[in-house]
């Protein structure tokens, strides 16, 4: 791996890293020379894509656990501190699709999305923040959606989560611009992962006879401008930018990577 690149002598962490767009960023960020904590529930994928980034030459360590509980949403900024000797940015990816119904509502799984869209990701950041104003500034990122920009006749209850994110960046973005962090989101459209799969095939959203969840898949990335669905890597891609110096002047952003979908 280059050790010399767009994020060379950073240290961060990705949550919800085992696969799709987090292991895609987790993986890019190393590349271009961040040492990365890479955190996700499934210890035996996170691992995996750690291996990966050192048998590159990169530095990562594996932090495995259930982000809803709060103590492990701090833990895995200090055990990334620890290893690493600070910590200069933060995306905080992980998230969860909810129930796709309102009527007869599974509440169980609103609680769930409400937790992971939105409780974790303000205590990891929470314990973020004295680490970023310890180096003099940093960056911190969320994965919101187009869903948190427009609305979604197949997901209201997404909708609340991922406005609620991009309100949570503006907030956040005016309270420590003047402490030179940043804070922005990335917003995608339908991307190609496995989280895709389990957004459209929910037990609730009443497959159309004969589809499938890759056929959905396919299908909901021929309906915007691009005609495809989004690889993982083109969101990485974006999370770089808004994450590395080249965005030092911005901040505050939602940021859609939609194929055109919101233009």
């Amino acid at each position: 791996m280059d050790t010399i690149g767009r994020m060379a002598g950073k240290v961060g962490l990705v949550t919800a890293a085992a696969s799709g767009m987090g292991r895609a960023g987790a993986i890019r960020f190393a590349r271009e020379g961040a040492a990365v904590g890479v955190v996700d529930i499934d210890e035996a994928r996170t691992a995996a894509v750690v291996r990966e980034i050192i048998d590159a030459g990169g530095k990562a360590i594996a932090i495995s656990g259930d982000l809803r509980q709060d103590a492990f949403a701090r833990e895995i900024v200090h055990r990334t501190v620890k290893a690493f000797g600070g910590l200069d940015f933060v995306w905080n990816h992980v998230g969860h699709p909810g129930p796709a119904a309102i009527e007869g509502i599974d509440w169980k799984d609103f609680e769930l999305a409400m937790d992971l869209n939105l409780r974790t990701v303000l205590v990891t950041t929470e314990a973020a923040l004295p680490e970023l104003r310890a180096r003099g500034g940093g960056s911190i990122l969320f994965t919101a959606s187009t869903s948190g920009l427009a609305g979604s006749q197949f997901s209201p209850v997404y909708n609340i989560a991922k406005f609620g994110v991009v309100g949570l960046v503006h907030g956040l973005a005016k309270r420590y611009a003047r402490e030179k962090i940043r804070v922005n989101a990335v917003c995608p459209g339908p991307t190609d992962t496995p989280m895709l799969r389990v957004f459209v095939a929910r037990p609730d959203s009443q497959l159309p006879p004969g589809e499938t969840p890759e056929t959905l898949v396919q299908k909901r990335g021929g309906q915007v401008p691009m005609r495809r669905p989004a690889q993982p890597e083109e969101i990485a891609n974006a999370a770089l930018f808004l994450l590395s110096d080249e965005a030092s002047y911005i901040t505050g952003v939602a940021l859609p990577v939609d194929g055109g979908a919101t233009a």
